[in-house]
């Protein structure tokens, strides 16, 4: 039986983001009616919460900076505390494209982490290099700690079911990578279980992400180093385990 509209959050995590959260947040807005809308400002110095205050959401402004991985627990903090059932990361960015948060939210009907991969298939989306290969390398031994089949587990660009909310309450990281990384180790530890779906990316409106050789080794020398630590991290008490779900 499908959901009420109410019991699903997205929550768009967004630091300096003023040129790009309100178009955002409109499209989502535009896109899904019914659903709920939270930006967390992630310590943002510029106009970033007025500016998705008036495009229609509901803020949460944090005193400073906490990265990605702390501006995501503040939203799953929130979305648990108000009952919320479904909660789905959409950057603030741009480049989660709204038309395909209700593919991602579809699926939760068989997983708790359901993750919107961008080298399934679907769209043009692509990296070269050091990044590339540490987006396959992650993926292989997230293959394998989540028992199903996974080609993006760096997407932000993902939903959490009712279990997982409680999850990522109890444990998600604010470290680089933690939000993507450690929080899918954590969670696989603790029994949830994962799918993914292709979805197409978009490029940035304003603004761009760093790129270029030097970008990417400390890219891939991080990346490395967060799994690492992910994976000798003690596992979660008090989970269920079972069976990953084939995407």
């Amino acid at each position: 039986m499908p959901l009420p509209p109410e019991t699903t959050l997205i929550i768009v995590p967004a630091w300096n983001e003023e040129r790009n959260v309100g178009n955002t947040v409109a499209e989502i807005l535009e896109a899904h009616p019914e659903y709920d809308v939270v930006v967390v400002d992630d310590g943002s110095w510029d106009s970033t919460a007025a500016v998705a205050r008036d495009a229609g959401a509901s803020v949460l402004s944090l005193p400073f900076n906490l990265g990605v991985g702390g501006a995501m627990r503040t939203g799953f903090a929130y979305a648990h505390r108000n009952g919320y059932r479904r909660a789905i990361q959409v950057d603030a960015d741009g480049q989660h494209n709204p038309e395909d948060i209700e593919k991602v939210l579809a699926g939760l009907e068989t997983a708790d982490i359901s993750i919107g991969a961008r080298f399934d298939g679907v769209g043009d989306y692509d990296v070269r290099g050091p990044r590339r290969w540490a987006m396959r390398f992650l993926a292989s031994v997230l293959t394998r700690v989540a028992r199903v089949r996974l080609t993006d587990v760096t997407s932000g660009f993902r939903a959490a079911g009712p279990r997982a909310i409680e999850q990522y309450v109890r444990y998600y990281p604010a470290e680089y990578f933690g939000d993507t990384l450690d929080s899918l180790v954590a969670a696989c530890h603790a029994g949830l279980t994962v799918t993914q779906v292709p979805v197409a990316m978009r490029s940035r409106v304003h603004g761009r992400p760093s790129q270029g050789t030097i970008g990417s080794m400390v890219y891939l020398l991080r990346a490395l180093f967060a799994l690492g630590l992910a994976v000798m991290r003690r596992p979660v008490r008090g989970g269920h385990r079972s069976e990953g779900v084939a995407a």
